[in-house]
């Protein structure tokens, strides 16, 4: 339809319903099935709160995505809340109504939005209307429904998964509005979001235990906290935790500790380390573990990976000391022989032992695919010592470790030895020391140009040479990194 093509009887007649809420709420017992989607979509973009409200109190879908009518931009704190008093009114009603047959109420903005189709006066069939239901079980609950009212039987109110993925700051207006409805509603709100983050949330317990007590924490496969909380914050948690059986990735950002001078607090820390970690051992879809700044695990890495209940896909530490120790765990712990992803970053490696560093890459040689060693100022020598291992990690993709004291001689062992046996996306080397004014931390340009000219020319050489290496590569500067796309 052209933009000066007249509006459609269709378009006509539902915004003439919706000029006076009393009749349109009024009609939604007769009105046909296949116009609640589309009336309810204008509906919520011409505000009509007391619709949306009453719509939602008698949806006949098992689903209803209101999320995806929502424009990020614009506030919705308004809408959120007339769907919300919509099953409010339910919920106070002790028969549920004849049409009326909402289980998912889907507050998440990253769906298909497809379906909505306000102009055409027709429904696409999917699930966020119907939940995959074919047109004859529709007939026959029809049926079922009309035997039901003669036999005088009453149905009761069932409750409602409400979906939203949950990004927690200190203060959210409506956040704190929907989980004080879901308290006042236990049982029959069900608040299920498979995201759950905290993000700069003040350490206040209390606060974070009504949070966890009003969502359904088997439904959540995400948590991200990433607050500068105390570990003893994370101790008082755990057992929330380990109730999280869906759990596949866990973000831990931010986690500090208290200054120490006895023992006896020492080994408080320990003790709170463990409790946390303890309930790793409920979790059996863990996949990702992320320890991002967390300063509490130099020498307690055993402790955490010790208790996973199985073994980890992607396991990222950065910016926090671990011991030699925590390195020696890493090479025979059984949790960590499958990674895909390992990210040692901002951790300095450059006095450790470069057997460790081997013993590391053959412990996932044959699943590693992203290795990121950015910022751990790997040395000339232990990058040499590490090479036979790097060419058993066959599956290798993308190896990151800029941020080292390199020489040029160095990078090209690395080139000539692992393309040919590596299937490299990309690469992420250091600016060769060569490169640098001595003892400025400043580029020399012409110095730096002459480099990149020899990593050209070595590739060329090597695809020449072999089959094996690819024969397209883009190379560009990226601060005191050299990246080589393949």
């Amino acid at each position: 339809m052209s933009i000066n093509s007249p509006p459609s009887l269709f378009d006509v007649a539902i915004l003439s319903l919706l000029r006076d809420d009393t009749s349109a709420i009024a009609a939604l017992e007769c009105l046909p099935i296949n116009l609640f989607p589309p009336l309810f979509k204008v509906a919520i973009t011409g505000g009509h709160f007391k619709t949306v409200t009453a719509m939602v109190g008698a949806w006949p879908f098992h689903f209803l995505a209101l999320g995806s009518l929502l424009v990020a931009e614009e506030p919705h704190q308004e809408i959120l809340k007339a769907a919300l008093d919509g099953l409010d009114v339910l919920f106070g009603q002790k028969v549920r109504p004849r049409r009326w047959r909402l289980q998912v109420l889907d507050l998440r903005k990253k769906i298909d939005t497809s379906s909505w189709n306000a102009g055409s006066g027709t429904l696409v069939r999917s699930s966020v209307y119907f939940a995959e239901e074919p047109v004859y079980a529709q007939l026959r609950q029809r049926r079922q429904n009309m035997e039901h009212s003669k036999l005088g039987e009453k149905q009761p109110i069932v409750s409602v998964q409400v979906l939203i993925d949950m990004r927690i700051r200190k203060c959210d207006e409506f956040l704190t509005f929907l989980i004080e409805r879901v308290r006042q509603r236990k049982g029959l709100m069900r608040l299920c979001c498979k995201n759950l983050a905290f993000v700069d949330m003040p350490s206040q317990i209390s606060l974070i235990e009504n949070i966890l007590q009003a969502v359904q924490l088997d439904f959540i496969q995400i948590l991200t906290i990433n607050c500068t909380w105390d570990l003893f914050i994370l101790a008082r948690i755990a057992p929330y935790l380990g109730c999280m059986f869906k759990l596949r990735r866990l973000i831990l950002c931010r986690i500090t500790t208290r200054f120490f001078n006895s023992e006896a607090e020492d080994r408080e820390v320990e003790t709170s380390l463990a409790q946390f970690a303890a309930q790793f051992f409920h979790l059996h879809q863990l996949k990702e573990l992320l320890l991002l700044s967390v300063h509490c695990l130099e020498g307690h890495l055993d402790q955490v990976l010790s208790c996973l209940a199985s073994p980890l896909e992607t396991l990222w530490i950065t910016d926090c000391l671990i011991s030699d120790s925590d390195l020696t765990y890493l090479t025979v712990c059984s949790n960590t022989s499958q990674l895909n992803s390992f990210h040692l970053r901002d951790v300095v490696l450059t006095n450790v032992n470069p057997e460790l560093l081997q013993s590391l890459l053959m412990r996932a040689s044959t699943t590693l695919h992203f290795l990121d060693w950015s910022g751990c100022g790997i040395t000339d020598s232990q990058l040499t010592s590490i090479l036979p291992s790097l060419g058993h990690c066959s599956q290798l993709q993308f190896f990151k470790f800029s941020g080292s004291l390199v020489s040029m001689t160095v990078l090209e062992r690395l080139l000539r030895y692992t393309l040919p046996l590596c299937n490299f996306q990309c690469l992420e080397l250091p600016v060769p020391v060569e490169c640098y004014v001595e003892n400025t931390g400043i580029l020399h340009q012409d110095t730096l140009e002459l480099h990149m000219d020899k990593i050209r020319q070595i590739l060329q050489e090597l695809e020449r040479c072999s089959q094996d290496v690819k024969s397209c590569y883009h190379s560009s500067i990226a601060y005191d990194s050299i990246v080589l796309n393949f």
